[in-house]
């Protein structure tokens, strides 16, 4: 008996999983930060799997777009919605970030991924399974210290790290410097010469950045100055038939026989087949034209919407707004308006949050529901293709043609908005946020505006950002919200200028000009918010920003900016040991910001990685926007 433990032992060494991590795989928890070009954009190579057949479904387990994961892996836009093949391969986009963490490696590089666990989910089948290895469990339990592998929840939020790294200067590909890292996991059939092949790199290129040693199943990151065009299999091209066999007449004839009654079979099922066709056609048509009668009866006696009136009675579908939901039907859920009147209690004052916008519980979930008129197109156009951990979370929607409104249902984000945090009186339970809280909440802001400004093609300009559109979650991190005024495409001029007094660019107020560095203008308010606790203009109209200026502008003197900076900072963040230096830094952050040329504003790029070392170095400010970090004694 003792022999079947040694065959199994033996068994097991020869088996080999689809998707098993090795020993040093198992044991990696991440990836050391390395250079100063985070964040930035990388991808993930993916084969398309039994239970992820379609784009739709691969794009919400890595919260993208369909058509973000379609452009780079070389799938037409008429194609996004066609099911996909076993193993097709796709490249994924990923926003790459450098996450400090509680781990001996300090900070690590990873794209941040939020996942909801469902039934029989562990952390080790999800990261093998459903990431195919471009994360492992330990790196899972590592950035989720709240949660206990052993003892999941349906429901719970993970993050998944997916493993990604950022190319610096010295990261070249036949010593042109590379421009993404592709994130790859090893095959049993790859070799060093085989990967760089597949991906237009060097052997060289990607030694240099992962060492000469990798294992199966290990994560590694192929360097490349640009992305490969995937070979993608034409789905609507039918297999050749196969060469009929020789063989002797007698067969000859029996094949012969068996076509001549496969095609009279054939033939019965076509007529068949025409005479269903034919008869639905006619049926259709009839249903077509009785409705087509309705309709203008309707319009006779008048009840019709037509946006005036007392709103009562149908309205005929937009069919650009129609066109556009369409497209997310299997990326949304589609609620019912009956559902959302019982979760508002018929959308009364006591659900009211704030505006248009109402809080409402549907099977035990807690939403935010923006009631509109029929003109969320552009809104919904946008949130399409944006999907971020610092962008409120689009969830559904709901179109009522009988009183013509459409509903976006988003995530309840549970602690308000920062303009409440800020400037609204002392409640129950509030306290004044502290400095370490105020710069996280910068970043997070930054990071979702990267997201929008860098990630989406074309780029999406909020333009309505303000501390009354930032909402903080249960941890007091920042989700940038309200799209509603949003535009896809920059560089364009406008007539209607629309925004918030206080945060408006100048470019825009003057000439309507539309472009990103308006939303960095808008996102240096909020910044001088935090670190003053004023609002953005006060009761006698006086500008926050113009305040700033005057004060801090021309002043050289880092004992002198001490001295400005204390007297115009918010007093309750004195409560707290703070650096100086940092104070002084998201100041400088601010103030560049807020440069009157849009040009010689910072990017959002440039503003997210000041940001994030603000807490380390002051930040000088010049006329082309934050120059380098400059360390001073504490």
């Amino acid at each position: 008996m003792r022999v079947w433990p040694v065959l199994l032992i033996l068994l097991l060494q020869f088996v080999e999983p689809s998707h098993g991590q090795t020993k040093s795989q198992q044991n990696n928890t991440g990836f050391q930060c390395s250079g100063r070009s985070y964040p930035c954009q990388a991808y993930a190579f993916y084969r398309a799997q039994s239970q992820f057949l379609d784009l739709a479904s691969i794009g919400d387990l890595f919260q993208v777009s369909r058509l973000m994961i379609a452009n780079p892996s070389n799938i037409s836009s008429n194609s996004v919605s066609s099911p996909l093949i076993l193993n097709q391969q796709l490249f994924i986009p990923l926003t790459c970030s450098c996450n400090s963490i509680n781990t001996t490696f300090g900070s690590i590089s990873y794209a941040n991924i939020s996942y909801t666990i469902k039934p029989n989910d562990t952390f080790y089948l999800v990261s093998t399974n459903k990431f195919e290895n471009l994360t492992t469990y330990p790196s899972v339990e590592v950035v989720n210290p709240n949660l206990v592998a052993t003892n999941l929840q349906i429901g719970d939020n993970a993050i998944f790290p997916v493993f990604c790294k950022c190319p610096d200067k010295n990261t070249t590909v036949s010593n042109t410097r590379a421009n993404y890292m592709i994130s790859y996991v090893v095959q049993p059939s790859d070799n060093l010469s085989s990967i760089a092949s597949r991906f237009g790199s060097q052997q060289k290129a990607i030694t240099d950045v992962n060492g000469n040693k990798f294992n199966v199943y290990d994560t590694i990151f192929v360097p490349v100055t640009k992305l490969p065009v995937l070979s993608q299999p034409n789905t609507s091209t039918a297999a050749a038939p196969s060469p009929t066999p020789a063989g002797s007449s007698d067969d000859r004839a029996g094949t012969v026989r068996g076509l001549a009654i496969g095609l009279g079979i054939a033939g019965l099922l076509l007529m068949v087949v025409c005479a269903v066709w034919m008869y639905r056609e006619s049926v259709l048509k009839g249903r077509m034209w009785a409705g087509r009668d309705e309709e203008e009866q309707r319009q006779k006696e008048g009840r019709v919407f037509s946006g005036g009136g007392d709103g009562k009675g149908s309205k005929p579908m937009d069919v650009k707004l129609m066109a556009n939901v369409s497209d997310c039907l299997d990326k949304y859920r589609v609620f019912g308006i009956e559902e959302l009147v019982e979760a508002t209690d018929a959308f009364s004052d006591s659900c009211l949050i704030q505006g248009s916008v109402y809080k409402g519980t549907i099977d035990g979930e807690t939403y935010a529901i923006k009631k509109m008129k029929w003109n969320a197109y552009e809104e919904l156009k946008i949130l399409q293709k944006v999907n971020h951990g610092n962008l409120v979370k689009l969830e559904g929607f709901c179109i009522d043609s009988e009183e013509g409104n459409c509903y976006l249902v988003y995530e309840y984000v549970e602690n308000g908005s920062l303009n409440w945090w800020l400037h609204e009186e002392e409640g129950k339970n509030k306290e004044k946020l502290n400095w370490k809280t105020r710069v996280r909440i910068g970043i997070d802001i930054a990071n979702g505006l990267q997201y929008i400004h860098e990630h989406t093609r074309p780029r999406v300009v909020h333009k309505d950002i303000k501390s009354s559109n930032i909402l903080l979650d249960s941890n007091m991190r920042a989700k940038i919200a309200n799209f509603g005024l949003a535009k896809s495409g920059m560089n364009a001029i406008t007539m209607h200028i629309v925004g918030t007094q206080g945060y408006i660019a100048p470019e825009y107020l003057a000439d309507g000009v539309v472009s990103t560095k308006m939303d960095v203008f808008s996102f240096g308010v909020v910044l001088l918010e935090l670190i003053s606790g004023r609002e953005a203009i006060d009761e006698e109209g006086n500008l926050l920003w113009m305040s700033a200026m005057k004060t801090f502008e021309g002043v050289s003197s880092d004992q002198e900016k001490g001295r400005r900076v204390r007297e115009w900072m918010d007093k309750a963040i004195l409560r707290d040991t703070i650096s100086m230096d940092s104070l002084l830094g998201v100041l400088g952050i601010a103030i560049a910001c807020l440069h009157k040329e849009p040009s010689k504003r910072p990017s959002i790029v440039d503003v997210v990685y000041a940001l994030c070392k603000s807490d380390d170095a002051g930040f000088e400010t010049s006329e082309d926007g934050i120059g380098s970090p400059k360390v001073t004694a504490r």
